[in-house]
């Protein structure tokens, strides 16, 4: 009998995340909003920062993974 298939991180699906980005993903962020760009530019840049650092793990894993943040329910950012 085959086994069911293994549960994979590219099944959308909420997640609570708590993680430090690098220092340039951090600034890219700082900049956005002290430029007041729109929500839809600022999630595009929240996302390529979240690929980076948990979903591609800086390079190690998932290369080329695309992410895209829907539904959010909280996003928060601190210093």
């Amino acid at each position: 009998m085959p086994y069911p298939p293994p549960c994979t991180t590219d099944q959308a699906r909420m997640r609570h995340l708590t993680l430090a980005l690098p220092p340039h993903q951090a600034a890219l962020l700082l900049q956005a909003q002290e430029a007041g760009v729109d929500e839809d530019r600022f999630r595009e840049i929240a996302a390529e920062a979240l690929g980076e650092v948990y979903f591609r793990d800086n390079g190690r894993r998932a290369h080329g993974l695309e992410v895209e943040l829907t539904d959010l329910v909280d996003l928060e950012f601190g210093l």
